[in-house]
């Protein structure tokens, strides 16, 4: 976001050092120490342990990608604790608006779909005696790593998030008061409704492949993940549906001043979720794809290809009239203020 979101002053309602609350400080310290678990996996892997990984994974085959992505997950995740401090201390609040919505931005993105799918996946495994992972998932990782991580993720996501909107509620609080309908004329115009039409168009491919995908049609689908798809899989796919609609949802209420008695919270929670989850995950299964696959079943088709980058450019248009919005109503708050 834009280095206008800043506020002429700092707000008094922010806390000091002595008068951090409680719930402050134990949000910040549940952030903190869900980290460690995933942290000291990633850590153990880089340095050659094969905990938690059976013998024949497929991790072990590209030693050298492998390292790659598990350096960038642990700078991703050690992010976590670097924004938990920035969210409770008082020099979080002279960092610019830009440096610090971006990266929990991204987090929300990463975070929000772990923190829905993955309860959904145990109501599901429950219903179905167990059976939702395919004879292979324990060949990639044993099972107990995918507890202890996400397990750790939802923590992360739920603290972190708490964190931020304490934090956003005391710096700019005062962007996003009223509803729909009062929001003043010139905050949204063309140009939302533009960035609204073209991230609904681009949306089209990727909503219908992984609803496709979600209802079990393979179309598309590379002949090892085909092969591969479990109940978990399915669970998955209509996660990224539902944030999908949550994201072009989101852009077409701000843009089109549709909903006029929602609050504004909706339609920019909306937006802001649902943009981070779609752009993030679009990037990441499409790096994901591309790293250390050397079997051709496994390689993305260009089906997959075009939907992760599809959601990206949603992600990322939806984003974008959020940055507009906040810009402009900042700018107003600064006229009215001087």
């Amino acid at each position: 976001m834009t280095q206008s979101l800043a506020p002429a002053a700092a707000p008094t309602s922010a806390p000091g050092p002595s008068g951090l609350s409680r719930p402050r400080r134990v949000l910040r310290a549940v952030a903190v120490l869900s980290c460690l678990p995933y942290l000291g996996l990633k850590a153990a892997w880089i340095a050659g342990s094969h905990v938690g990984i059976p013998e024949g994974s497929a991790l072990l085959d590209d030693r050298v990608g492998m390292a790659v992505i598990n350096g960038l997950s642990v700078l991703l995740d050690s992010a976590v604790i670097v924004l938990a401090l920035v969210l409770t201390r008082p020099w979080g609040l002279k960092v610019p608006a830009w440096l610090l919505a971006f990266p929990v931005w991204v987090a929300t993105g990463l975070l929000a779909p772990i923190m829905t799918g993955f309860p959904a996946q145990l109501v599901v495994k429950a219903f179905d005696g167990g059976r939702t992972s395919s004879p292979g998932r324990e060949a990639f990782l044993y099972e107990w790593v995918f507890t202890v991580v996400y397990t750790g993720f939802i923590l992360q996501g739920i603290a972190l998030g708490a964190l931020f909107v304490l934090y956003a509620r005391d710096r700019w609080g005062h962007l996003w008061r009223g509803r729909v309908w009062e929001l003043p004329v010139g905050v949204v115009g063309p140009a939302h409704r533009a960035l609204a039409v073209a991230a609904a168009v681009l949306a089209l491919l990727p909503l219908t492949v992984h609803l496709l995908w979600a209802c079990g049609v393979t179309a598309g689908l590379s002949e090892g993940r085909a092969a591969d798809r479990t109940a978990d899989f399915h669970v998955l796919e209509a996660v990224y549906v539902m944030f999908l609609v949550a994201a072009v949802a989101g852009g077409f209420l701000l843009a089109f001043r549709r909903g006029r008695a929602l609050p504004v919270t909706v339609p920019l929670g909306l937006a802001w979720v649902g943009s981070g989850a779609v752009a993030c995950w679009g990037g990441w299964l499409a790096l994901a794809s591309l790293g250390g696959v050397e079997d051709l079943a496994d390689r993305p088709t260009p089906l997959m290809s075009l939907a992760y980058a599809g959601q990206m450019l949603v992600g990322f248009l939806v984003a974008a009239i959020g940055v507009y919005y906040f810009a402009e109503r900042s700018a107003r708050a600064a006229r009215r203020a001087a």
